[in-house]
């Protein structure tokens, strides 16, 4: 039968849907049972986490998901340390500044905001002044995998949620780690209320960071026309061209490793010798350079019902580069 932790979530429990279907979810010996009874879809819940994973569409198996539930993180225990000593490429103070933004205007809009985080595996950079007022906020986090922090297991491509159930979606380093992209927006439209607001972040020039899992980047006027059925609140540099060039050198050097040990080595090498070029990004702040330039962007929105045109889309460009032939 189902955990108590979630038969006990009436909300949640009520907003659940069948992610191939979209039935609504029955209790079951095992699990959650979709309610459709051509089809009766069964799906797992491990430790209180219901596992709802369309493996039609997804590039994960609930049998994976399963397994991999309880292992507990990857990776010799100095290596975990390592990461938290060693200075990081990435500046928050940006990133602190969207999510309060988009915090207000949430408890400007409803008393009781409901959001959704889409891959939260980890706690996102940043995110501290909307977590911080929960309560009143409601935050759901879910990932393709068990964790820590991890309500629910699902798949962006098919969100287990009823149409028009949140009012925030976050979506923070985790477009470029899936396959269609477009899919996984379209969903994000469709489970956000009417006006309800989009806070993304997805990386433009980044080197590969999670292996076979990564497979997307986007220019500035590419991740906003991924955001076209969203009307723009704010947009920009979520790191910039500091940030660009500090991952460049620590990715060229580690080209030079043949054992796990010297990528460890060099990576603590280059981020110790270049984690200082990030404060240029604070420096070029909004200048046109970075708009060209930098090593991801961030896009805050209202959900609309008409797309961005792509002649919108085009005037809208801020970068330096804007006639033929003025390339560097």
């Amino acid at each position: 039968m189902i955990a108590g932790s979630l038969r006990d979530d009436s909300w949640l429990r009520s907003a659940l849907r069948c992610p191939i279907c979209r039935s609504l979810l029955d209790d079951g010996d095992g699990g959650l049972r979709c309610a459709n009874r051509s089809v009766r879809h069964v799906f797992p819940v491990t430790d209180g986490v219901p596992i709802l994973i369309n493996e039609t569409n997804s590039a994960f198996s609930i049998a994976e998901v399963i397994a991999r539930a309880g292992g507990g993180q990857a990776g010799p225990a100095t290596l975990r340390i390592a990461h938290r000593i060693l200075p990081s490429f990435h500046r928050v103070g940006t990133k602190r500044a969207n999510y309060a933004k988009m915090t207000s205007l949430l408890l400007a809009r409803t008393s009781n905001p409901k959001v959704l985080v889409v891959g939260a595996g980890d706690v996102g950079l940043g995110i501290e002044p909307l977590l911080a007022r929960c309560p009143p906020l409601r935050v759901i986090e879910s990932d393709v995998s068990v964790g820590s922090r991890t309500q629910l297991v699902c798949d962006a491509h098919d969100l287990p949620f009823a149409d028009e159930t949140y009012d925030g979606v976050v979506v923070q380093a985790v477009l470029e780690h899936v396959l269609d992209p477009q899919r996984c927006v379209a969903e994000i439209h469709r489970v956000l209320a009417p006006e309800g607001l989009v806070y993304a972040e997805t990386p433009f020039m980044q080197q590969v960071h999670a292996g076979p899992f990564d497979f997307t980047r986007f220019t500035h006027l590419g991740h906003r026309r991924l955001f076209r059925y969203f009307d723009e609140i704010t947009s920009g540099t979520g790191q910039g061209p500091g940030t660009a060039l500090a991952w460049a050198y620590q990715y060229f050097a580690l080209c030079f490793a043949t054992s796990r040990r010297a990528r460890a080595l060099i990576r603590a090498f280059t981020q110790v010798t270049s984690f200082w070029l990030k404060y240029f990004d604070a420096y070029l702040g909004r200048k046109p350079g970075v708009f060209d330039a930098s090593s991801g962007y961030f896009f805050l929105g209202t959900k609309a019902e008409t797309p961005l045109s792509d002649r919108d889309l085009i005037a809208g460009y801020r970068g330096a580069l804007r006639s033929p032939g003025c390339e560097p």
